[in-house]
């Protein structure tokens, strides 16, 4: 009911039938007011036309007898007779006409002088009321007549007014970008709705446009990127293998190792993320403690000598994921939690749908944990890009994974990935 109330069909329905009500309504008041008006002027020039005929006949005729019908009844006051018989409240009217409830009835009363004489006329308003509401509920069934007609009028040609709209909304929320987008406009006149037409035809266009130059891209990086990668890491392979490299020589040549490593599992997470086509992703049943335990041996090389890691393994969990996404996100905790932790301990622990990674070091400050995962956010004292957060938070979002983030500053920080699919949150920010 909500989805027809904001629809453009209804409100252009809706306008019709309020359209219509106002004039039904302007037109009927006018109409009742008319006729009241006329009722009134007939009634007086009934009354004025009496008195004349009367006086008529009363020149021709002294004892011609006065008007007495249902609707008419007349009175004469000389100086001669006596008026007992008139009603007193008519007794003390001067000249003109009024308005009197007489024994409960009401009556237009016309008065005029002549010669000495008042003559009295009164017409009996109950029958004219009365037709007067009868054509007023006439009047009521007519604007209620009106407004049903209206409604469903505005309601027909609302119908055709936004047939082309919803033709148009049709048309672009089933259209493939990859496909020929020519087919949206067609069809269409000239007129507003055709431009319209015409400019989502071209914005899908410049869509398909884009999209063949990000599977190009795509292409070319996963072929150009890779392949000088791989040879990087396999002279490094060599080179480690060579037993005549003094021991610095060996440390910095694992140092580009490890950076050429991070930089391959980036680039691969990166392609990954690219694919808008979730078909082309391989989906791998990940065991959660081998690549936790793999990221901490990753990593270790951060630690100082003043932390320690715990490592508990509460249950052996498999989820369906690709592996190098599962292991960006499990890295980059770790490595933060072993960055900032220059004294005390890292507690890693596995459960059945969710890895905690729990530390005593920095923390974060109140003002900056709302924005840890924000593209290019650095926080106090990091010397990373401000990427690796805001790569996690888009494959939690990729999977339907949560993120409850607990920190203090200076007391440490609690960073829990839970696994369970039940909605597609962003990440849970919490400041004790």
């Amino acid at each position: 009911m909500s989805n027809l109330r904001d629809s453009l069909r209804f409100k252009l329905a809706l306008t019709f039938a309020i359209f219509g009500a106002t004039i039904s309504l302007i037109l009927s008041l006018g109409l009742s007011l008319i006729t009241h008006r006329l009722g009134e002027n007939l009634m007086d020039e009934t009354l004025r036309a009496e008195i004349d005929g009367y006086i008529s006949r009363r020149a021709r005729n002294p004892d011609a007898l006065l008007p007495a019908t249902i609707s008419i009844q007349g009175y004469l006051l000389t100086n001669t007779k006596s008026n007992a018989y008139i009603p007193p409240e008519l007794v003390n009217l001067s000249e003109g006409t009024y308005r009197l409830t007489l024994n409960n009835i009401r009556y237009r009363v016309a008065v005029e002088a002549k010669n000495g004489e008042r003559y009295f006329m009164l017409f009996n308003e109950e029958r004219q009321r009365e037709r007067e509401q009868m054509f007023t509920v006439y009047l009521a069934v007519g604007a209620l007549i009106m407004i049903l007609i209206s409604s469903w009028a505005g309601w027909w040609l609302a119908g055709r007014g936004v047939a082309p709209i919803a033709e148009l909304t049709r048309r672009v929320s089933s259209a493939d970008p990859v496909d020929d987008t020519d087919t949206v406009a067609q069809g269409f006149s000239s007129d507003e709705i055709g431009q319209l037409a015409l400019v989502f035809s071209a914005y899908l266009k410049r869509m398909r446009e884009f999209i063949n130059r990000e599977r190009n891209f795509t292409s070319d990086v996963s072929h150009e990127l890779r392949t000088p990668l791989t040879i990087v890491q396999g002279v490094l392979e060599l080179m480690e293998d060579d037993t005549q490299l003094q021991e610095k020589q060996q440390e910095r040549i694992a140092k580009i190792g490890r950076a050429n490593s991070d930089m391959v599992n980036l680039t691969n997470a990166l392609l990954l993320m690219a694919r808008e086509n979730t078909d082309e992703a391989v989906v791998q049943t990940c065991d959660v403690n081998k690549v936790v335990s793999n990221a901490i041996e990753a990593n270790r090389h951060l630690l100082s000598e003043n932390t320690s890691v715990n490592l508990a393994c509460l249950a052996h969990p498999n989820i369906e994921a690709e592996r190098t996404l599962l292991s960006i996100v499990a890295s980059n905790l770790i490595r933060n939690a072993f960055i900032f932790t220059p004294s005390g301990s890292v507690s890693i622990s596995v459960a059945d749908n969710s890895i905690t990674v729990k530390d005593t070091g920095s923390g974060i400050r109140s003002e900056e944990i709302g924005k840890v995962f924000q593209k290019h956010f650095k926080g106090t004292g990091s010397t990373g890009s401000g990427i690796g957060l805001s790569l996690v938070k888009r494959i939690c979002d990729r999977y339907g994974w949560e993120i409850i983030l607990i920190s203090s500053e200076g007391e440490g920080t609690s960073a829990q990935l839970i696994f369970s699919r039940t909605s597609s949150k962003s990440p849970v920010l919490t400041i004790p």
